[in-house]
């Protein structure tokens, strides 16, 4: 079962942190726009019990995810499962209306332009997501996917590398949490 290990930080510019990634050797990839149109189930509050289920889009890629509740006080740490839908967007429009036709419900859309980048750090491909999300503000989040047994060394690998870039005042809350938050 593969953990998704991850922490969020509130970042202004991004520009600063694109140039300490640049330095420890990490290439960012293209900008790309992505939105998460997430779904409310129909016999349990997603809100309550810590989960989540969305479509994304990024171009013609498409993606059905489910993120699990979050397994620690500090960090975003869950289970994730994700599944690729058919590409283009007929494909998640029709997964939106398998959804809707078993009493999902669609609550928000997240809309951001994120650039990923992968940076070799004690040992390991991390991941970052530099995010300008709408309505929001802009963030970065370090992310490693790992096994069970290894979550402590992955949040210690993921602080650390946060540490060293400057990134501060964590965010735990995702970012439906906040658009709700700013916009009930």
């Amino acid at each position: 079962m593969a953990i998704e290990v991850e922490q969020k930080f509130p970042v202004s510019p991004l520009e600063a942190v694109c140039d300490k990634l640049a330095a420890l050797g990490g290439k960012l990839g293209e900008r790309r726009e992505e939105v998460d149109r997430y779904y409310a189930h129909p016999a349990r509050d997603f809100a309550r019990t810590d989960e989540a289920l969305r479509i994304r889009g990024v171009g013609p890629a498409g993606f059905l995810t489910y993120k699990g509740p979050k397994m620690d006080a500090t960090t975003k740490t869950r289970r994730e499962i994700e599944l690729a839908l058919p590409a283009g967007d007929e494909g998640r429009r029709a997964w939106g209306e398998l959804l809707e036709a078993l009493g999902f419900r669609p609550i928000a859309e997240v809309r951001k332009r994120r650039r990923k980048a992968r940076v070799p750090w004690q040992g390991r491909p991390v991941e970052l997501c530099l995010d300008e999300v709408e309505h929001l503000g802009t963030f970065v989040e370090i992310e490693l996917v790992t096994e069970p047994d290894d979550v402590e060394l992955a949040k210690a690998c993921i602080a650390s590398l946060a540490a060293h870039l400057g990134l501060a005042n964590s965010e735990r809350r995702s970012y439906l949490e906040l658009l709700l938050e700013r916009h009930p």
